[in-house]
């Protein structure tokens, strides 16, 4: 039996803040279950524990604090996958009005107002039942390469997430990033190709990520791009580090520099997040925020909240969004968010 898994379900009908969770390609699951249902948050970044921040606003960055928690790290033993029978909620309004989004994205574009933007939607469907322990171990099973994660507050809301994003690794004064955009379904034995549209895209992130590290940080390296795989889903990444200057600068610093990256916002940031707000019409609460380890033995290790779902009653609430730039197909960004949806969608 695993004592993880056993508390998740503790905890969750207690009612008390937790949060499980694995980090890319290892086996141990690591969890932080907190004593009481305190509300707390991160002041500056300084604190230990695991942090939980919206898209739009890092001083509400929910903090689960390790002096108020009970640390436990395993490795569990993973069993057979259960088999998804939820029902969509989706229609083709929720279709058109994606694309007519897409469309405005575009437009503003063109007529260069900014270079790209990040649209998102939602996606709800109806839970037969809620069983969080087996939802975790599915996503343990089939993304073994991303940051899987099961969040939990009472004050605030129960969250999944398996996301292949990167936001920052840090260790005393020295940093890992990453861009990361472009994405095409996997296909077995097939070498993928790229297009101009998807390239130029992750070379936009890139650009951006260089350009606001270097005024707080020096030996910035940029590696040579790659292509990895996430689920159902290939992107194109480049790996990014460097020093940060201690003196002048903090963590909470390297943060705002960094988020929200233009692969969950856009370029220019200020007025696509502006564009976002505005024409979403809706809250994107955690989504495309951020998550992960805060100062724990002087290492912290933030990862964007892609690939994510949030529990509302009896609905799963899943949000998908895509990169939109001058040469991008309505049609085709549909679909791509279609393809990221059942990410989640398998899991449930």
């Amino acid at each position: 039996m695993s004592k993880i898994l056993d508390k998740i379900e503790q905890s969750f009908e207690q009612k008390l803040p937790f949060v499980c969770y694995r980090k890319p390609n290892i086996t141990e699951v690591l969890s932080f279950f907190q004593k009481d249902d305190s509300l707390f948050f991160s002041d500056d970044f300084t604190e230990s524990g695991f942090v939980f921040a919206p898209f739009d606003n890092i001083e509400k960055a929910i903090l689960i604090p390790i002096t108020a928690s009970e640390f436990i790290k395993e490795k569990i033993e993973l069993n057979s996958e259960i088999i998804s029978n939820q029902k969509e909620e989706s229609s083709f309004s929720s279709k058109e009005n994606h694309i007519r989004l897409v469309e405005k994205a575009i437009t503003e574009i063109k007529s260069k107002n900014f270079k790209k933007v990040v649209v998102s939607r939602k996606v709800t469907i109806k839970l037969n039942a809620l069983e969080i322990k087996k939802i975790f171990e599915n996503m343990l099973i089939k993304y073994p390469t991303a940051m899987v994660s099961v969040w939990f507050h009472p004050k605030v809301g129960l969250w999944f997430g398996a996301t292949p994003e990167t936001l920052l690794k840090s260790e005393n004064n020295r940093f890992e990033t990453m861009s990361l955009a472009g994405t095409q379904v996997y296909k077995e034995d097939e070498e993928p190709i790229w297009k101009s549209k998807e390239i130029e895209e992750q070379q936009l992130v890139t650009n951006f990520v260089e350009n606001q590290l270097k005024g707080i940080s020096s030996n910035l390296k940029i590696e040579e791009k790659e292509t990895i795989k996430a689920g159902n889903l290939l992107h194109l990444k480049t790996k990014i580090s460097g020093k940060i200057d201690s003196k002048n600068q903090s963590l909470k610093a390297l943060i705002k520099a960094l988020h929200p990256t233009p692969a969950v916002c856009g370029l220019p940031r200020k007025i696509t997040k502006e564009f976002i707000l505005e024409n979403e019409n809706y809250d994107r609460k955690f989504y495309t925020g951020f998550l992960g380890e805060l100062n724990l033995e002087n290492k912290s290790a933030l990862f964007v909240n892609l690939r994510c779902m949030e529990i509302n009653e009896k609905e799963a609430i899943i949000y998908v969004g895509g990169g939109i730039t001058k040469d991008s197909n309505p049609e085709k960004e549909w679909k791509e968010t279609v393809a990221k949806s059942n990410t989640m969608k398998q899991v449930i």
